[in-house]
């Protein structure tokens, strides 16, 4: 149905709305149980070490508020003008978390067989590829190895930074991504903030893409 130029407006305003409810409720869960901050990179194996963290010790995935389905003063559903209900939602958040505990935690003892194995779920087949070929990247594999580096990581949404249909429905997720990297040198924390985009993919959500938050969501890491 064709929405008139006033009742677009109000859409956009309660979808706003919506996302800065949810975005709320993500950042009240971080404070309220999150992992503290650590360290992270542009890529899983570019991380440089952080604080005390043993190998084969995980950070467990922040908690993901489920989302719960905002009704405007009339009474509709806002999320009959989304292109994902709140369970879709609330999905591909959990994903975007698992994700990216799974991304930022790694061993020198790790191969890029086993790193691949563990984002297969998660990712799509064109960006486990690509993942998985900077991870074992000489400039990358290398210096872990050397150094006996071991990150343990975890990750917060902050926000939604964008969603749509084409080819398929996404949404892009703002996330903070920390790590405790551990080596033969200091224990270092580093902590980043990258865009995520997760796609709907027969029932299940999966990334297709994460960026450095400031380099926008172009193209794949």
């Amino acid at each position: 149905m064709e929405l008139t130029p006033g009742r677009q407006r109000l859409v956009f305003v309660v979808v706003a709305i919506v996302l800065v409810g949810f975005g709320a409720f993500l950042i009240e869960s971080r404070h309220s149980g999150g992992t503290p901050s650590a360290g992270s990179s542009a890529s899983p194996s570019a991380s440089t070490p952080s604080p005390a963290s043993s190998p084969g010790e995980s950070v467990p995935p922040s908690s993901v508020p489920a989302a719960t389905p905002v009704s405007t003063t009339g009474g509709t559903e806002i999320y009959q003008w989304l292109p994902f209900t709140a369970a879709d939602l609330s999905a591909a958040a959990q994903t975007t978390v698992t994700f990216a505990k799974d991304y930022s935690t790694w061993s020198y003892t790790e191969s890029a067989t086993a790193y691949a194995a563990k984002l297969t779920p998660l990712v799509t087949s064109t960006e486990l590829a690509t993942l998985t070929s900077g991870y074992s990247t000489s400039g990358m594999a290398g210096p872990r190895a050397q150094d006996k580096q071991v990150s343990t990581g975890s990750g917060t949404i902050d926000s939604i930074s964008a969603f749509g249909t084409q080819p398929t429905t996404s949404i892009t997720f703002v996330v903070t991504i920390n790590q405790q990297v551990t080596s033969t040198g200091p224990a270092k924390t580093e902590s980043a903030q990258y865009a995520v985009t997760v796609a709907s993919a027969g029932g299940t959500w999966q990334v297709n893409d994460i960026e450095l938050s400031q380099l926008g969501n172009t193209g794949n890491t």
